[in-house]
């Protein structure tokens, strides 16, 4: 068993920001007949169930009723968002059995949408709510080295309002209250076939296909949640089951790969994500 599956319920995103690697794929959102099929193939085979790869899954109508049926059918569903329509449907996410939640506090840098103090007070304000109802809330910054993080001390300052000190250490973070946690990292470049990469023979290694898989809206199976554009497509799950797709040659060789910690896939090196595990 995978642990888990970054199912994209729609890659239309409400906001254009700089860090993101957008995608030149056809815009589209997931209807609940594809939802029912695709879930129904990864039933028993992954653990946790993300709503997210490329696009903001809160601008999808059917959210709530697909959280509950990923519970439904054993998944733990887990939503990745911009936190920015939460003061809209946030309401209606809290009624449903979400697992967990996180919510990218990115800078102005990354987007002007975020130098609203008032997107950053309704984020608060759902985290809070969404752990008294026993969801996990994860607050993140990935922007370490970025441009942004000089102006993460101000979303800082808010969440220590929020969450008054002490913070417990955790790796990469630290737990502010019960069930809510602050996350963050490195920022980092998407992996594109323009970008420069690693010299040949260098030593690399990523979890794709080994605790995760991707599955864009229209069923295409690749291989992590940084493909946007569907690159090392490797099936179809509304063709093929995904125990099938694993099993193709391509597949296997990207797992074998990553096992001898060597990228077989022009792609993965040039992610600048998988570096961080070349060691």
């Amino acid at each position: 068993m995978i642990e888990k599956a970054y199912l994209e319920i729609t890659n239309i995103c409400n906001l254009s920001c700089q860090f993101c690697h957008k995608t030149g794929r056809e815009k589209r959102q997931m209807t609940e007949t594809e939802f029912e099929h695709l879930t129904d193939r990864l039933s028993g085979e992954v653990k946790y169930l993300f709503f997210h790869l490329m696009g903001e899954p809160t601008l999808h109508p059917l959210l709530p009723k697909f959280i509950t049926r990923a519970r439904e059918k054993g998944f733990l569903p887990a939503v990745t968002t911009n936190g920015t329509l939460l003061a809209r449907c946030g309401r209606e996410l809290l009624d449903t059995p979400l697992y967990k939640i996180s919510i990218s506090l990115h800078a102005p840098a990354a987007n002007e949408a975020f130098s609203d103090p008032l997107y950053l007070q309704a984020a608060i304000d759902f985290g809070k709510k969404a752990a008294q109802r026993g969801t996990i809330v994860a607050f993140r910054l990935w922007n370490v080295g970025g441009e942004g993080e000089r102006e993460n001390e101000t979303v800082l300052a808010a969440l220590r309002a929020a969450f008054p000190a002490p913070w417990e250490d955790k790796w990469s973070g630290y737990r502010l209250s019960n069930k809510i946690f602050l996350e963050w990292g490195e920022e980092f470049d998407w992996p594109d076939l323009s970008a420069p990469a690693l010299p040949e023979g260098a030593p690399l290694f990523c979890y794709a296909l080994r605790n995760q898989v991707g599955v864009h809206a229209d069923g295409t199976v690749v291989p992590c949640c940084l493909d946007a554009d569907g690159v090392l497509a490797l099936g179809n799950l509304h063709e093929q089951p995904l125990a099938e797709i694993l099993s193709s040659p391509r597949a296997r060789s990207i797992y074998n790969g990553f096992t001898d910690h060597r990228a077989a896939e022009e792609l993965c090196r040039r992610c600048g994500y998988a570096r961080r595990f070349k060691a």
